[in-house]
């Protein structure tokens, strides 16, 4: 596993730098789905040098990408890749994105690794060797009442639809927290819970590559994450409570 976990570490680098030559140049936005669904050639271009080192590496290895799909090859090793979460912030020069790498065997999460291109900050977790940010070891907030929590959130692309929209959710648990931030990036939102800069996360209608390394990052750092009802949360749940678990209980209560 050390040599996956190294060759992940020089590949997220190589994505840094592509991004890092691309954000003050015009780039070409175009629309998946929706309104509010963008994606840029950058997003193509990350995602593609990334895919090419893992396949020629590792080419039996199968790959779950958030803008080329599913690669299926052998199930018992699986890469979860965003080329840029917060394509939407990239895209307008605003400066909250990151790279997002997850590595699972046999179902079960073996690293993750987050790069924020602009701060130089990566985020990385092993499965039972904790969580770091760049060489230091973090941890969850020791925060124990919502009153007192700084919380992190963010909007589904399906906006209108007022069921998944989380709108009301945002609005309730504004007024009883000291606040809730959205920085349309979900990967980094679980970094910063598992580096207590906030104390808890939710959001609707999240995709595997969104959250596979980051979930790691938080549970190596001691935090919780579980569905909205508290039920266990796998990387295909549509629903996702992350917290520094002191708050856990009392944050799912106000989600509906």
């Amino acid at each position: 596993m050390d040599n996956v976990f190294n060759f992940a570490k020089q590949l997220i680098e190589k994505a840094n730098r592509v991004i890092l030559k691309s954000y003050d140049k015009i780039r070409t936005i175009s629309y998946k789905k929706g309104d509010f669904n963008l994606v840029t050639n950058v997003d193509h271009e990350v995602e593609a040098l990334i895919l090419k080192e893992i396949n020629s590496k590792y080419p039996d290895h199968s790959i779950v990408a958030e803008e080329s799909g599913i690669h299926t090859k052998n199930l018992k090793y699986q890469w979860f890749i965003d080329p840029i979460d917060g394509t939407t912030n990239f895209a307008h020069g605003y400066p909250c994105f990151c790279i997002s790498i997850g590595f699972s065997v046999n179902n079960i999460l073996e690293f993750g690794l987050i790069k924020n291109p602009l701060t130089d900050e990566l985020y990385s977790a092993r499965k039972n060797k904790g969580a770091k940010l760049n060489r230091k070891v973090i941890s969850v907030s020791k925060i124990k009442t919502l009153r007192d929590s700084l919380l992190v959130t963010g909007f589904s692309y399906d906006r209108k639809n007022p069921k998944t929209n989380n709108f009301n959710n945002f609005r309730n648990l504004t007024l009883v927290s000291q606040g809730v931030r959205r920085d349309g990036a979900a990967a980094l939102d679980l970094c910063y819970v598992a580096s207590g800069k906030v104390d808890g996360f939710w959001e609707l209608k999240l995709s595997p590559w969104d959250v596979a390394a980051g979930a790691l990052i938080l549970k190596e750092a001691g935090g919780k994450i579980t569905k909205f009802k508290g039920k266990k949360y796998d990387l295909y749940s549509k629903e996702i409570v992350a917290t520094n678990g002191f708050i856990h209980s009392e944050l799912i209560k106000h989600l509906k």
